[in-house]
């Protein structure tokens, strides 16, 4: 069928950078750099927070 995103086990938090990063064929370094700035932003934490919680391992 097609891909899921989901938690990765490749994971330094919750692995929800690393599944983003298996989800659209990127590198993780970047997705964790683009979290990091969304993070300092203020949105971003949150945003982390519930992909966290609704995306599954």
């Amino acid at each position: 069928m097609g891909k899921k995103l989901r938690r990765s086990n490749n994971a330094m938090l919750g692995g929800v950078a690393a599944g983003v990063a298996e989800y659209f064929g990127i590198d993780v370094t970047l997705t964790r750099i683009i979290w990091a700035l969304l993070i300092c932003s203020g949105f971003g934490l949150l945003l982390y927070l519930v992909c966290w919680l609704i995306m599954p391992k």
